[in-house]
């Protein structure tokens, strides 16, 4: 068997050399997949009791236009959301098309004139800076009279509880967490530091609202940041919670107040969750959900076997290879733009659509440097299918992610080495 699956790897043109090394590699990951497995039966367990205690039916896929006046499926999609994640309510719509939108709506929503939001782990994803004003843009926070003031992580990673107990004052109304990465080569929060730190913030002024932009972290632990404090949580569908089948959405969940917040502003005052159609979409926000453990489980064991993969061959990897892991990303530093394009160009190689396509460098909205990206997906811009992308600035990171299955995400990491290979750009001798 395994000769005649090196033979169709070779036919996507990954060498032998190349894909003995990788095995190699992946018999040492055994009990860690074990691990990851186990956990996506636990999560898969908890959204099956969301979806039988919410009476989940053949009807709830029926498609609503126009108003979406008692849409079944939608009202009871987002009960499986608040029961799934741990909250009073929740906002699940095709009409918020990305998960910066969703942060979006909920900071808008949640912050009025005069209020300040609180970062207090350092500078968010970089599409958010236009929406607080960080870097000018129309209709930011700044505009409507909303500061801003974050507080940066210490050197090791850890969080700066004295700064943060000065950044808190009588105008703080919103603290926002990011919980993964983005495109910083900190480590990702676990759900367990979010909560300490929630804890702590708690105690300086119990009114605080703590959002925790949740994504790429869906069921990637047993527990998620609703459990341990937070206030809302918010995402993106076509991430994790999409399992890949979402074309659009994205969530919050959290406190009653803060969702119903958040649906007047997505509609307009008056008329909150009560209207927005599901226009067809709505069966696959199901099934995506109901998937979503699994394919995580395969985006995790992508992400892993990159990060010992990588730092196998000498290169700087944020997680290491043998840290726990908090979301599905996997940041690779090449320190030249060279590999770095070479590895997403061998990651879009590896795609089931536009694998014929040469990823380059562009001026991609949102940010204020060119990006790469390489993503031959199903649904544009989905990042839980197999992906990787990074900006064109020092220190040349690219960061990795997805695979709808982990075999996708093992020949993708295959693909983009056997890039580096080609153009002599890893040193070829660690591949014996």
């Amino acid at each position: 068997m395994s000769d005649l699956l090196l033979e169709q790897y070779k036919h996507l043109g990954i060498s032998e050399e190349v894909y003995r090394f990788g095995a190699k590699i992946e018999e040492n990951l055994k009990e860690r997949f074990k691990e990851i497995d186990e956990r996506a039966e636990y999560n898969q367990m908890k959204v099956l009791r969301a979806m039988q205690e919410n009476h989940v039916s053949a009807e709830c896929f029926n498609i609503s236009s126009g108003y979406g006046y008692n849409d079944l499926g939608r009202d009871t999609l987002e009960k499986v959301y608040a029961s799934c994640f741990k909250g009073e309510d929740a906002l699940v719509r095709p009409q918020i098309t990305c998960g910066t939108h969703a942060l979006a709506l909920a900071l808008m929503s949640n912050l009025r004139p005069g209020d300040e939001l609180l970062s207090p782990v350092g500078k968010p994803y970089d599409t958010l800076e236009e929406v607080i004003g960080i870097r000018q843009s129309k209709g930011s926070l700044t505009e409507y009279g909303i500061t801003y003031r974050q507080v940066d992580l210490l050197p090791d990673g850890g969080f700066d509880y004295e700064g943060i107990k000065e950044a808190i004052n009588e105008r703080t109304k919103l603290v926002t967490i990011q919980r993964s990465k983005g495109y910083a080569t900190r480590p990702t929060l676990s759900v367990d530091r979010i909560g300490e730190l929630i804890t702590f913030m708690k105690k300086i002024k119990p009114d605080i609202i703590c959002m925790v932009d949740n994504c790429y972290g869906e069921f990637v632990e047993e527990k998620e940041p609703l459990e341990v404090g937070a206030d809302m949580i918010v995402g993106s569908l076509i991430k994790n919670p999409g399992g890949g089948l979402a074309p659009i959405g994205g969530y919050i969940v959290g406190k009653k107040e803060c969702v119903e917040n958040a649906a007047y502003r997505l509609t307009s005052p008056g008329l909150g969750k009560e209207v927005g159609a599901s226009l067809g979409v709505i069966q696959s926000f199901y099934q995506g959900l109901f998937l979503s453990p699994t394919v995580v489980s395969g985006a995790l064991k992508g992400a892993i076997f990159a990060a010992n993969i990588f730092e196998t061959l000498g290169f700087d990897v944020v997680p290491n290879k043998t840290e726990s892991r908090h979301d599905i990303i996997q940041a690779v530093t090449f320190h030249n733009p060279e590999a770095m394009i070479a590895f997403c160009e061998g990651i879009q190689a590896a795609a089931p659509v536009d694998s014929y396509v040469t990823p380059e460098p562009w001026a991609m909205p949102g940010y204020d440097s060119e990006v790469i990206m390489a993503a031959g997906a199903f649904v544009q811009g989905s990042s839980i299918e197999l992906s990787a992308d990074g900006p064109i600035k020092p220190p040349y990171s690219v960061y990795f992610q997805g695979g709808l299955t982990w075999y996708h995400a093992k020949v993708g990491i295959l693909m983009a080495l056997q890039k580096l290979k080609e153009r002599n750009l890893v040193n070829a001798d660690l591949l014996c």
